[in-house]
């Protein structure tokens, strides 16, 4: 019962030290890093955003699955009340309108002349590269027209 201290407790080996130091060092690095991660608000701002694009996106593709879904067995359903003697019509005459409008389409690209296909061709390219301006055109165009009309019913 001395009150001596003991060589072991009393005083740390310079390797003891060394590896606190190193120990202290890593921790205060991933404080450091911990506090940068936070004060970066523009970071965070993409990772919320980033979050809430890939949500949308499963919540879009559930959403479409379900429609589809739906909408098939609403055909089902009408398809299933549907008489077949009804239902043999409405195929006889799609194919008929089918093979009327390829006919119409050959016998169209066989009469016009060749400037104005290429020309035909270009326009169907810039109208399938702006697609949803000329759709939202097309609609002012309809709106415009619709609001005339009733105007001049009145």
């Amino acid at each position: 019962m001395t009150d001596q201290p003991q060589g072991d407790e009393s005083a740390p080996t310079p390797e003891e030290l060394r590896e606190q130091v190193e120990h202290t060092r890593q921790e205060l690095g991933q404080t450091v890093e911990a506090l940068a991660a936070k004060a970066d608000v523009k970071a965070q701002a993409k990772e919320r955003v980033a979050e809430i694009k890939e949500q949308a996106a499963e919540k879009t593709t559930h959403v479409t699955g379900r429609l589809r879904e739906k909408a098939g067995q609403a055909a089902q359903l009408v398809k299933d009340k549907t008489p077949d003697p009804v239902l043999d019509k409405a195929a006889h005459a799609a194919a008929q309108v089918r093979d009327t409008a390829t006919r119409a389409g050959h016998l169209a690209a066989e009469k016009t002349p060749d400037p104005v296909r290429k020309k035909a061709a270009t326009a169907a390219t810039m109208v399938r590269a702006n697609r949803t301006p000329l759709i939202g055109a097309a609609a002012a165009l309809a709106v415009f027209l619709l609001l005339r009309r009733s105007r001049r019913h009145r």
